[in-house]
């Protein structure tokens, strides 16, 4: 299977992968009567709202993932910079994690199952974590000079975790579109749940 962070664009930038389908559902995937426009755009908020930070999540990774396989910074990029933008991932990703195991995971637990503490993606969480956790000790050691900038290793470190990380990326999303959201909840109930 092809990774979509392998994929760079012509100037050593990689291009983001294309955005997680949160569009209408296909006629085949329709079990339920047919949702109306607002309906959907209801049920269909917390995918959209979270593909939206997905795709940033995406970006930065291909930006940084694009540098390690092209062996060179992006272009005017230095490397205290290129070292803060993967600092600043791990930041975001991380609060990111902890809001949504924090606030929004246990909401939907109640009711979907995908949400549940000892199922897929919370251990996905774990997984990306476990690598996310080495990639700072990584960077935080070449922003010490405690070790040398090499892309090389810098790609070993990401690839403990890119695969889960793109996986878990698109689960979420998929978890959390119309279709699935109003197998659970009702319409009253989505507009109360926090995101």
């Amino acid at each position: 299977m092809e990774q979509p962070f392998e994929k760079m664009a012509e100037q050593g930038v990689p291009k983001c992968d294309k955005p997680t389908d949160v569009s209408a559902p296909k006629k085949e995937e329709q079990d339920l009567p047919k949702l109306s426009a607002q309906e959907f755009r209801a049920y269909n908020r917390m995918a959209e709202h979270m593909d939206m930070f997905h795709e940033n999540f995406r970006r930065t990774w291909n930006l940084l993932y694009g540098a390690c396989t092209s062996g060179k910074r992006p272009s005017g990029m230095s490397i205290r910079a290129f070292l803060n933008t993967g600092s600043e991932f791990c930041h975001h990703l991380t609060v990111h994690h902890t809001i949504e195991e924090q606030h929004i995971f246990p909401v939907l637990a109640k009711k979907m199952p995908a949400f549940k503490k000892e199922l897929e993606l919370l251990t996905q969480h774990k997984q990306i974590h476990n690598g996310l956790d080495k990639f700072e000790v990584y960077l935080d050691q070449c922003k010490s000079g405690e070790r040398e900038l090499r892309l090389e290793e810098m790609r070993e470190v990401l690839d403990t975790f890119g695969t889960v990380l793109w996986q878990h990326l698109d689960d979420e999303v998929k978890q959390l579109k119309a279709e699935n959201m109003r197998k659970y909840w009702t319409l009253d109930e989505m507009r109360r749940i926090p995101m």
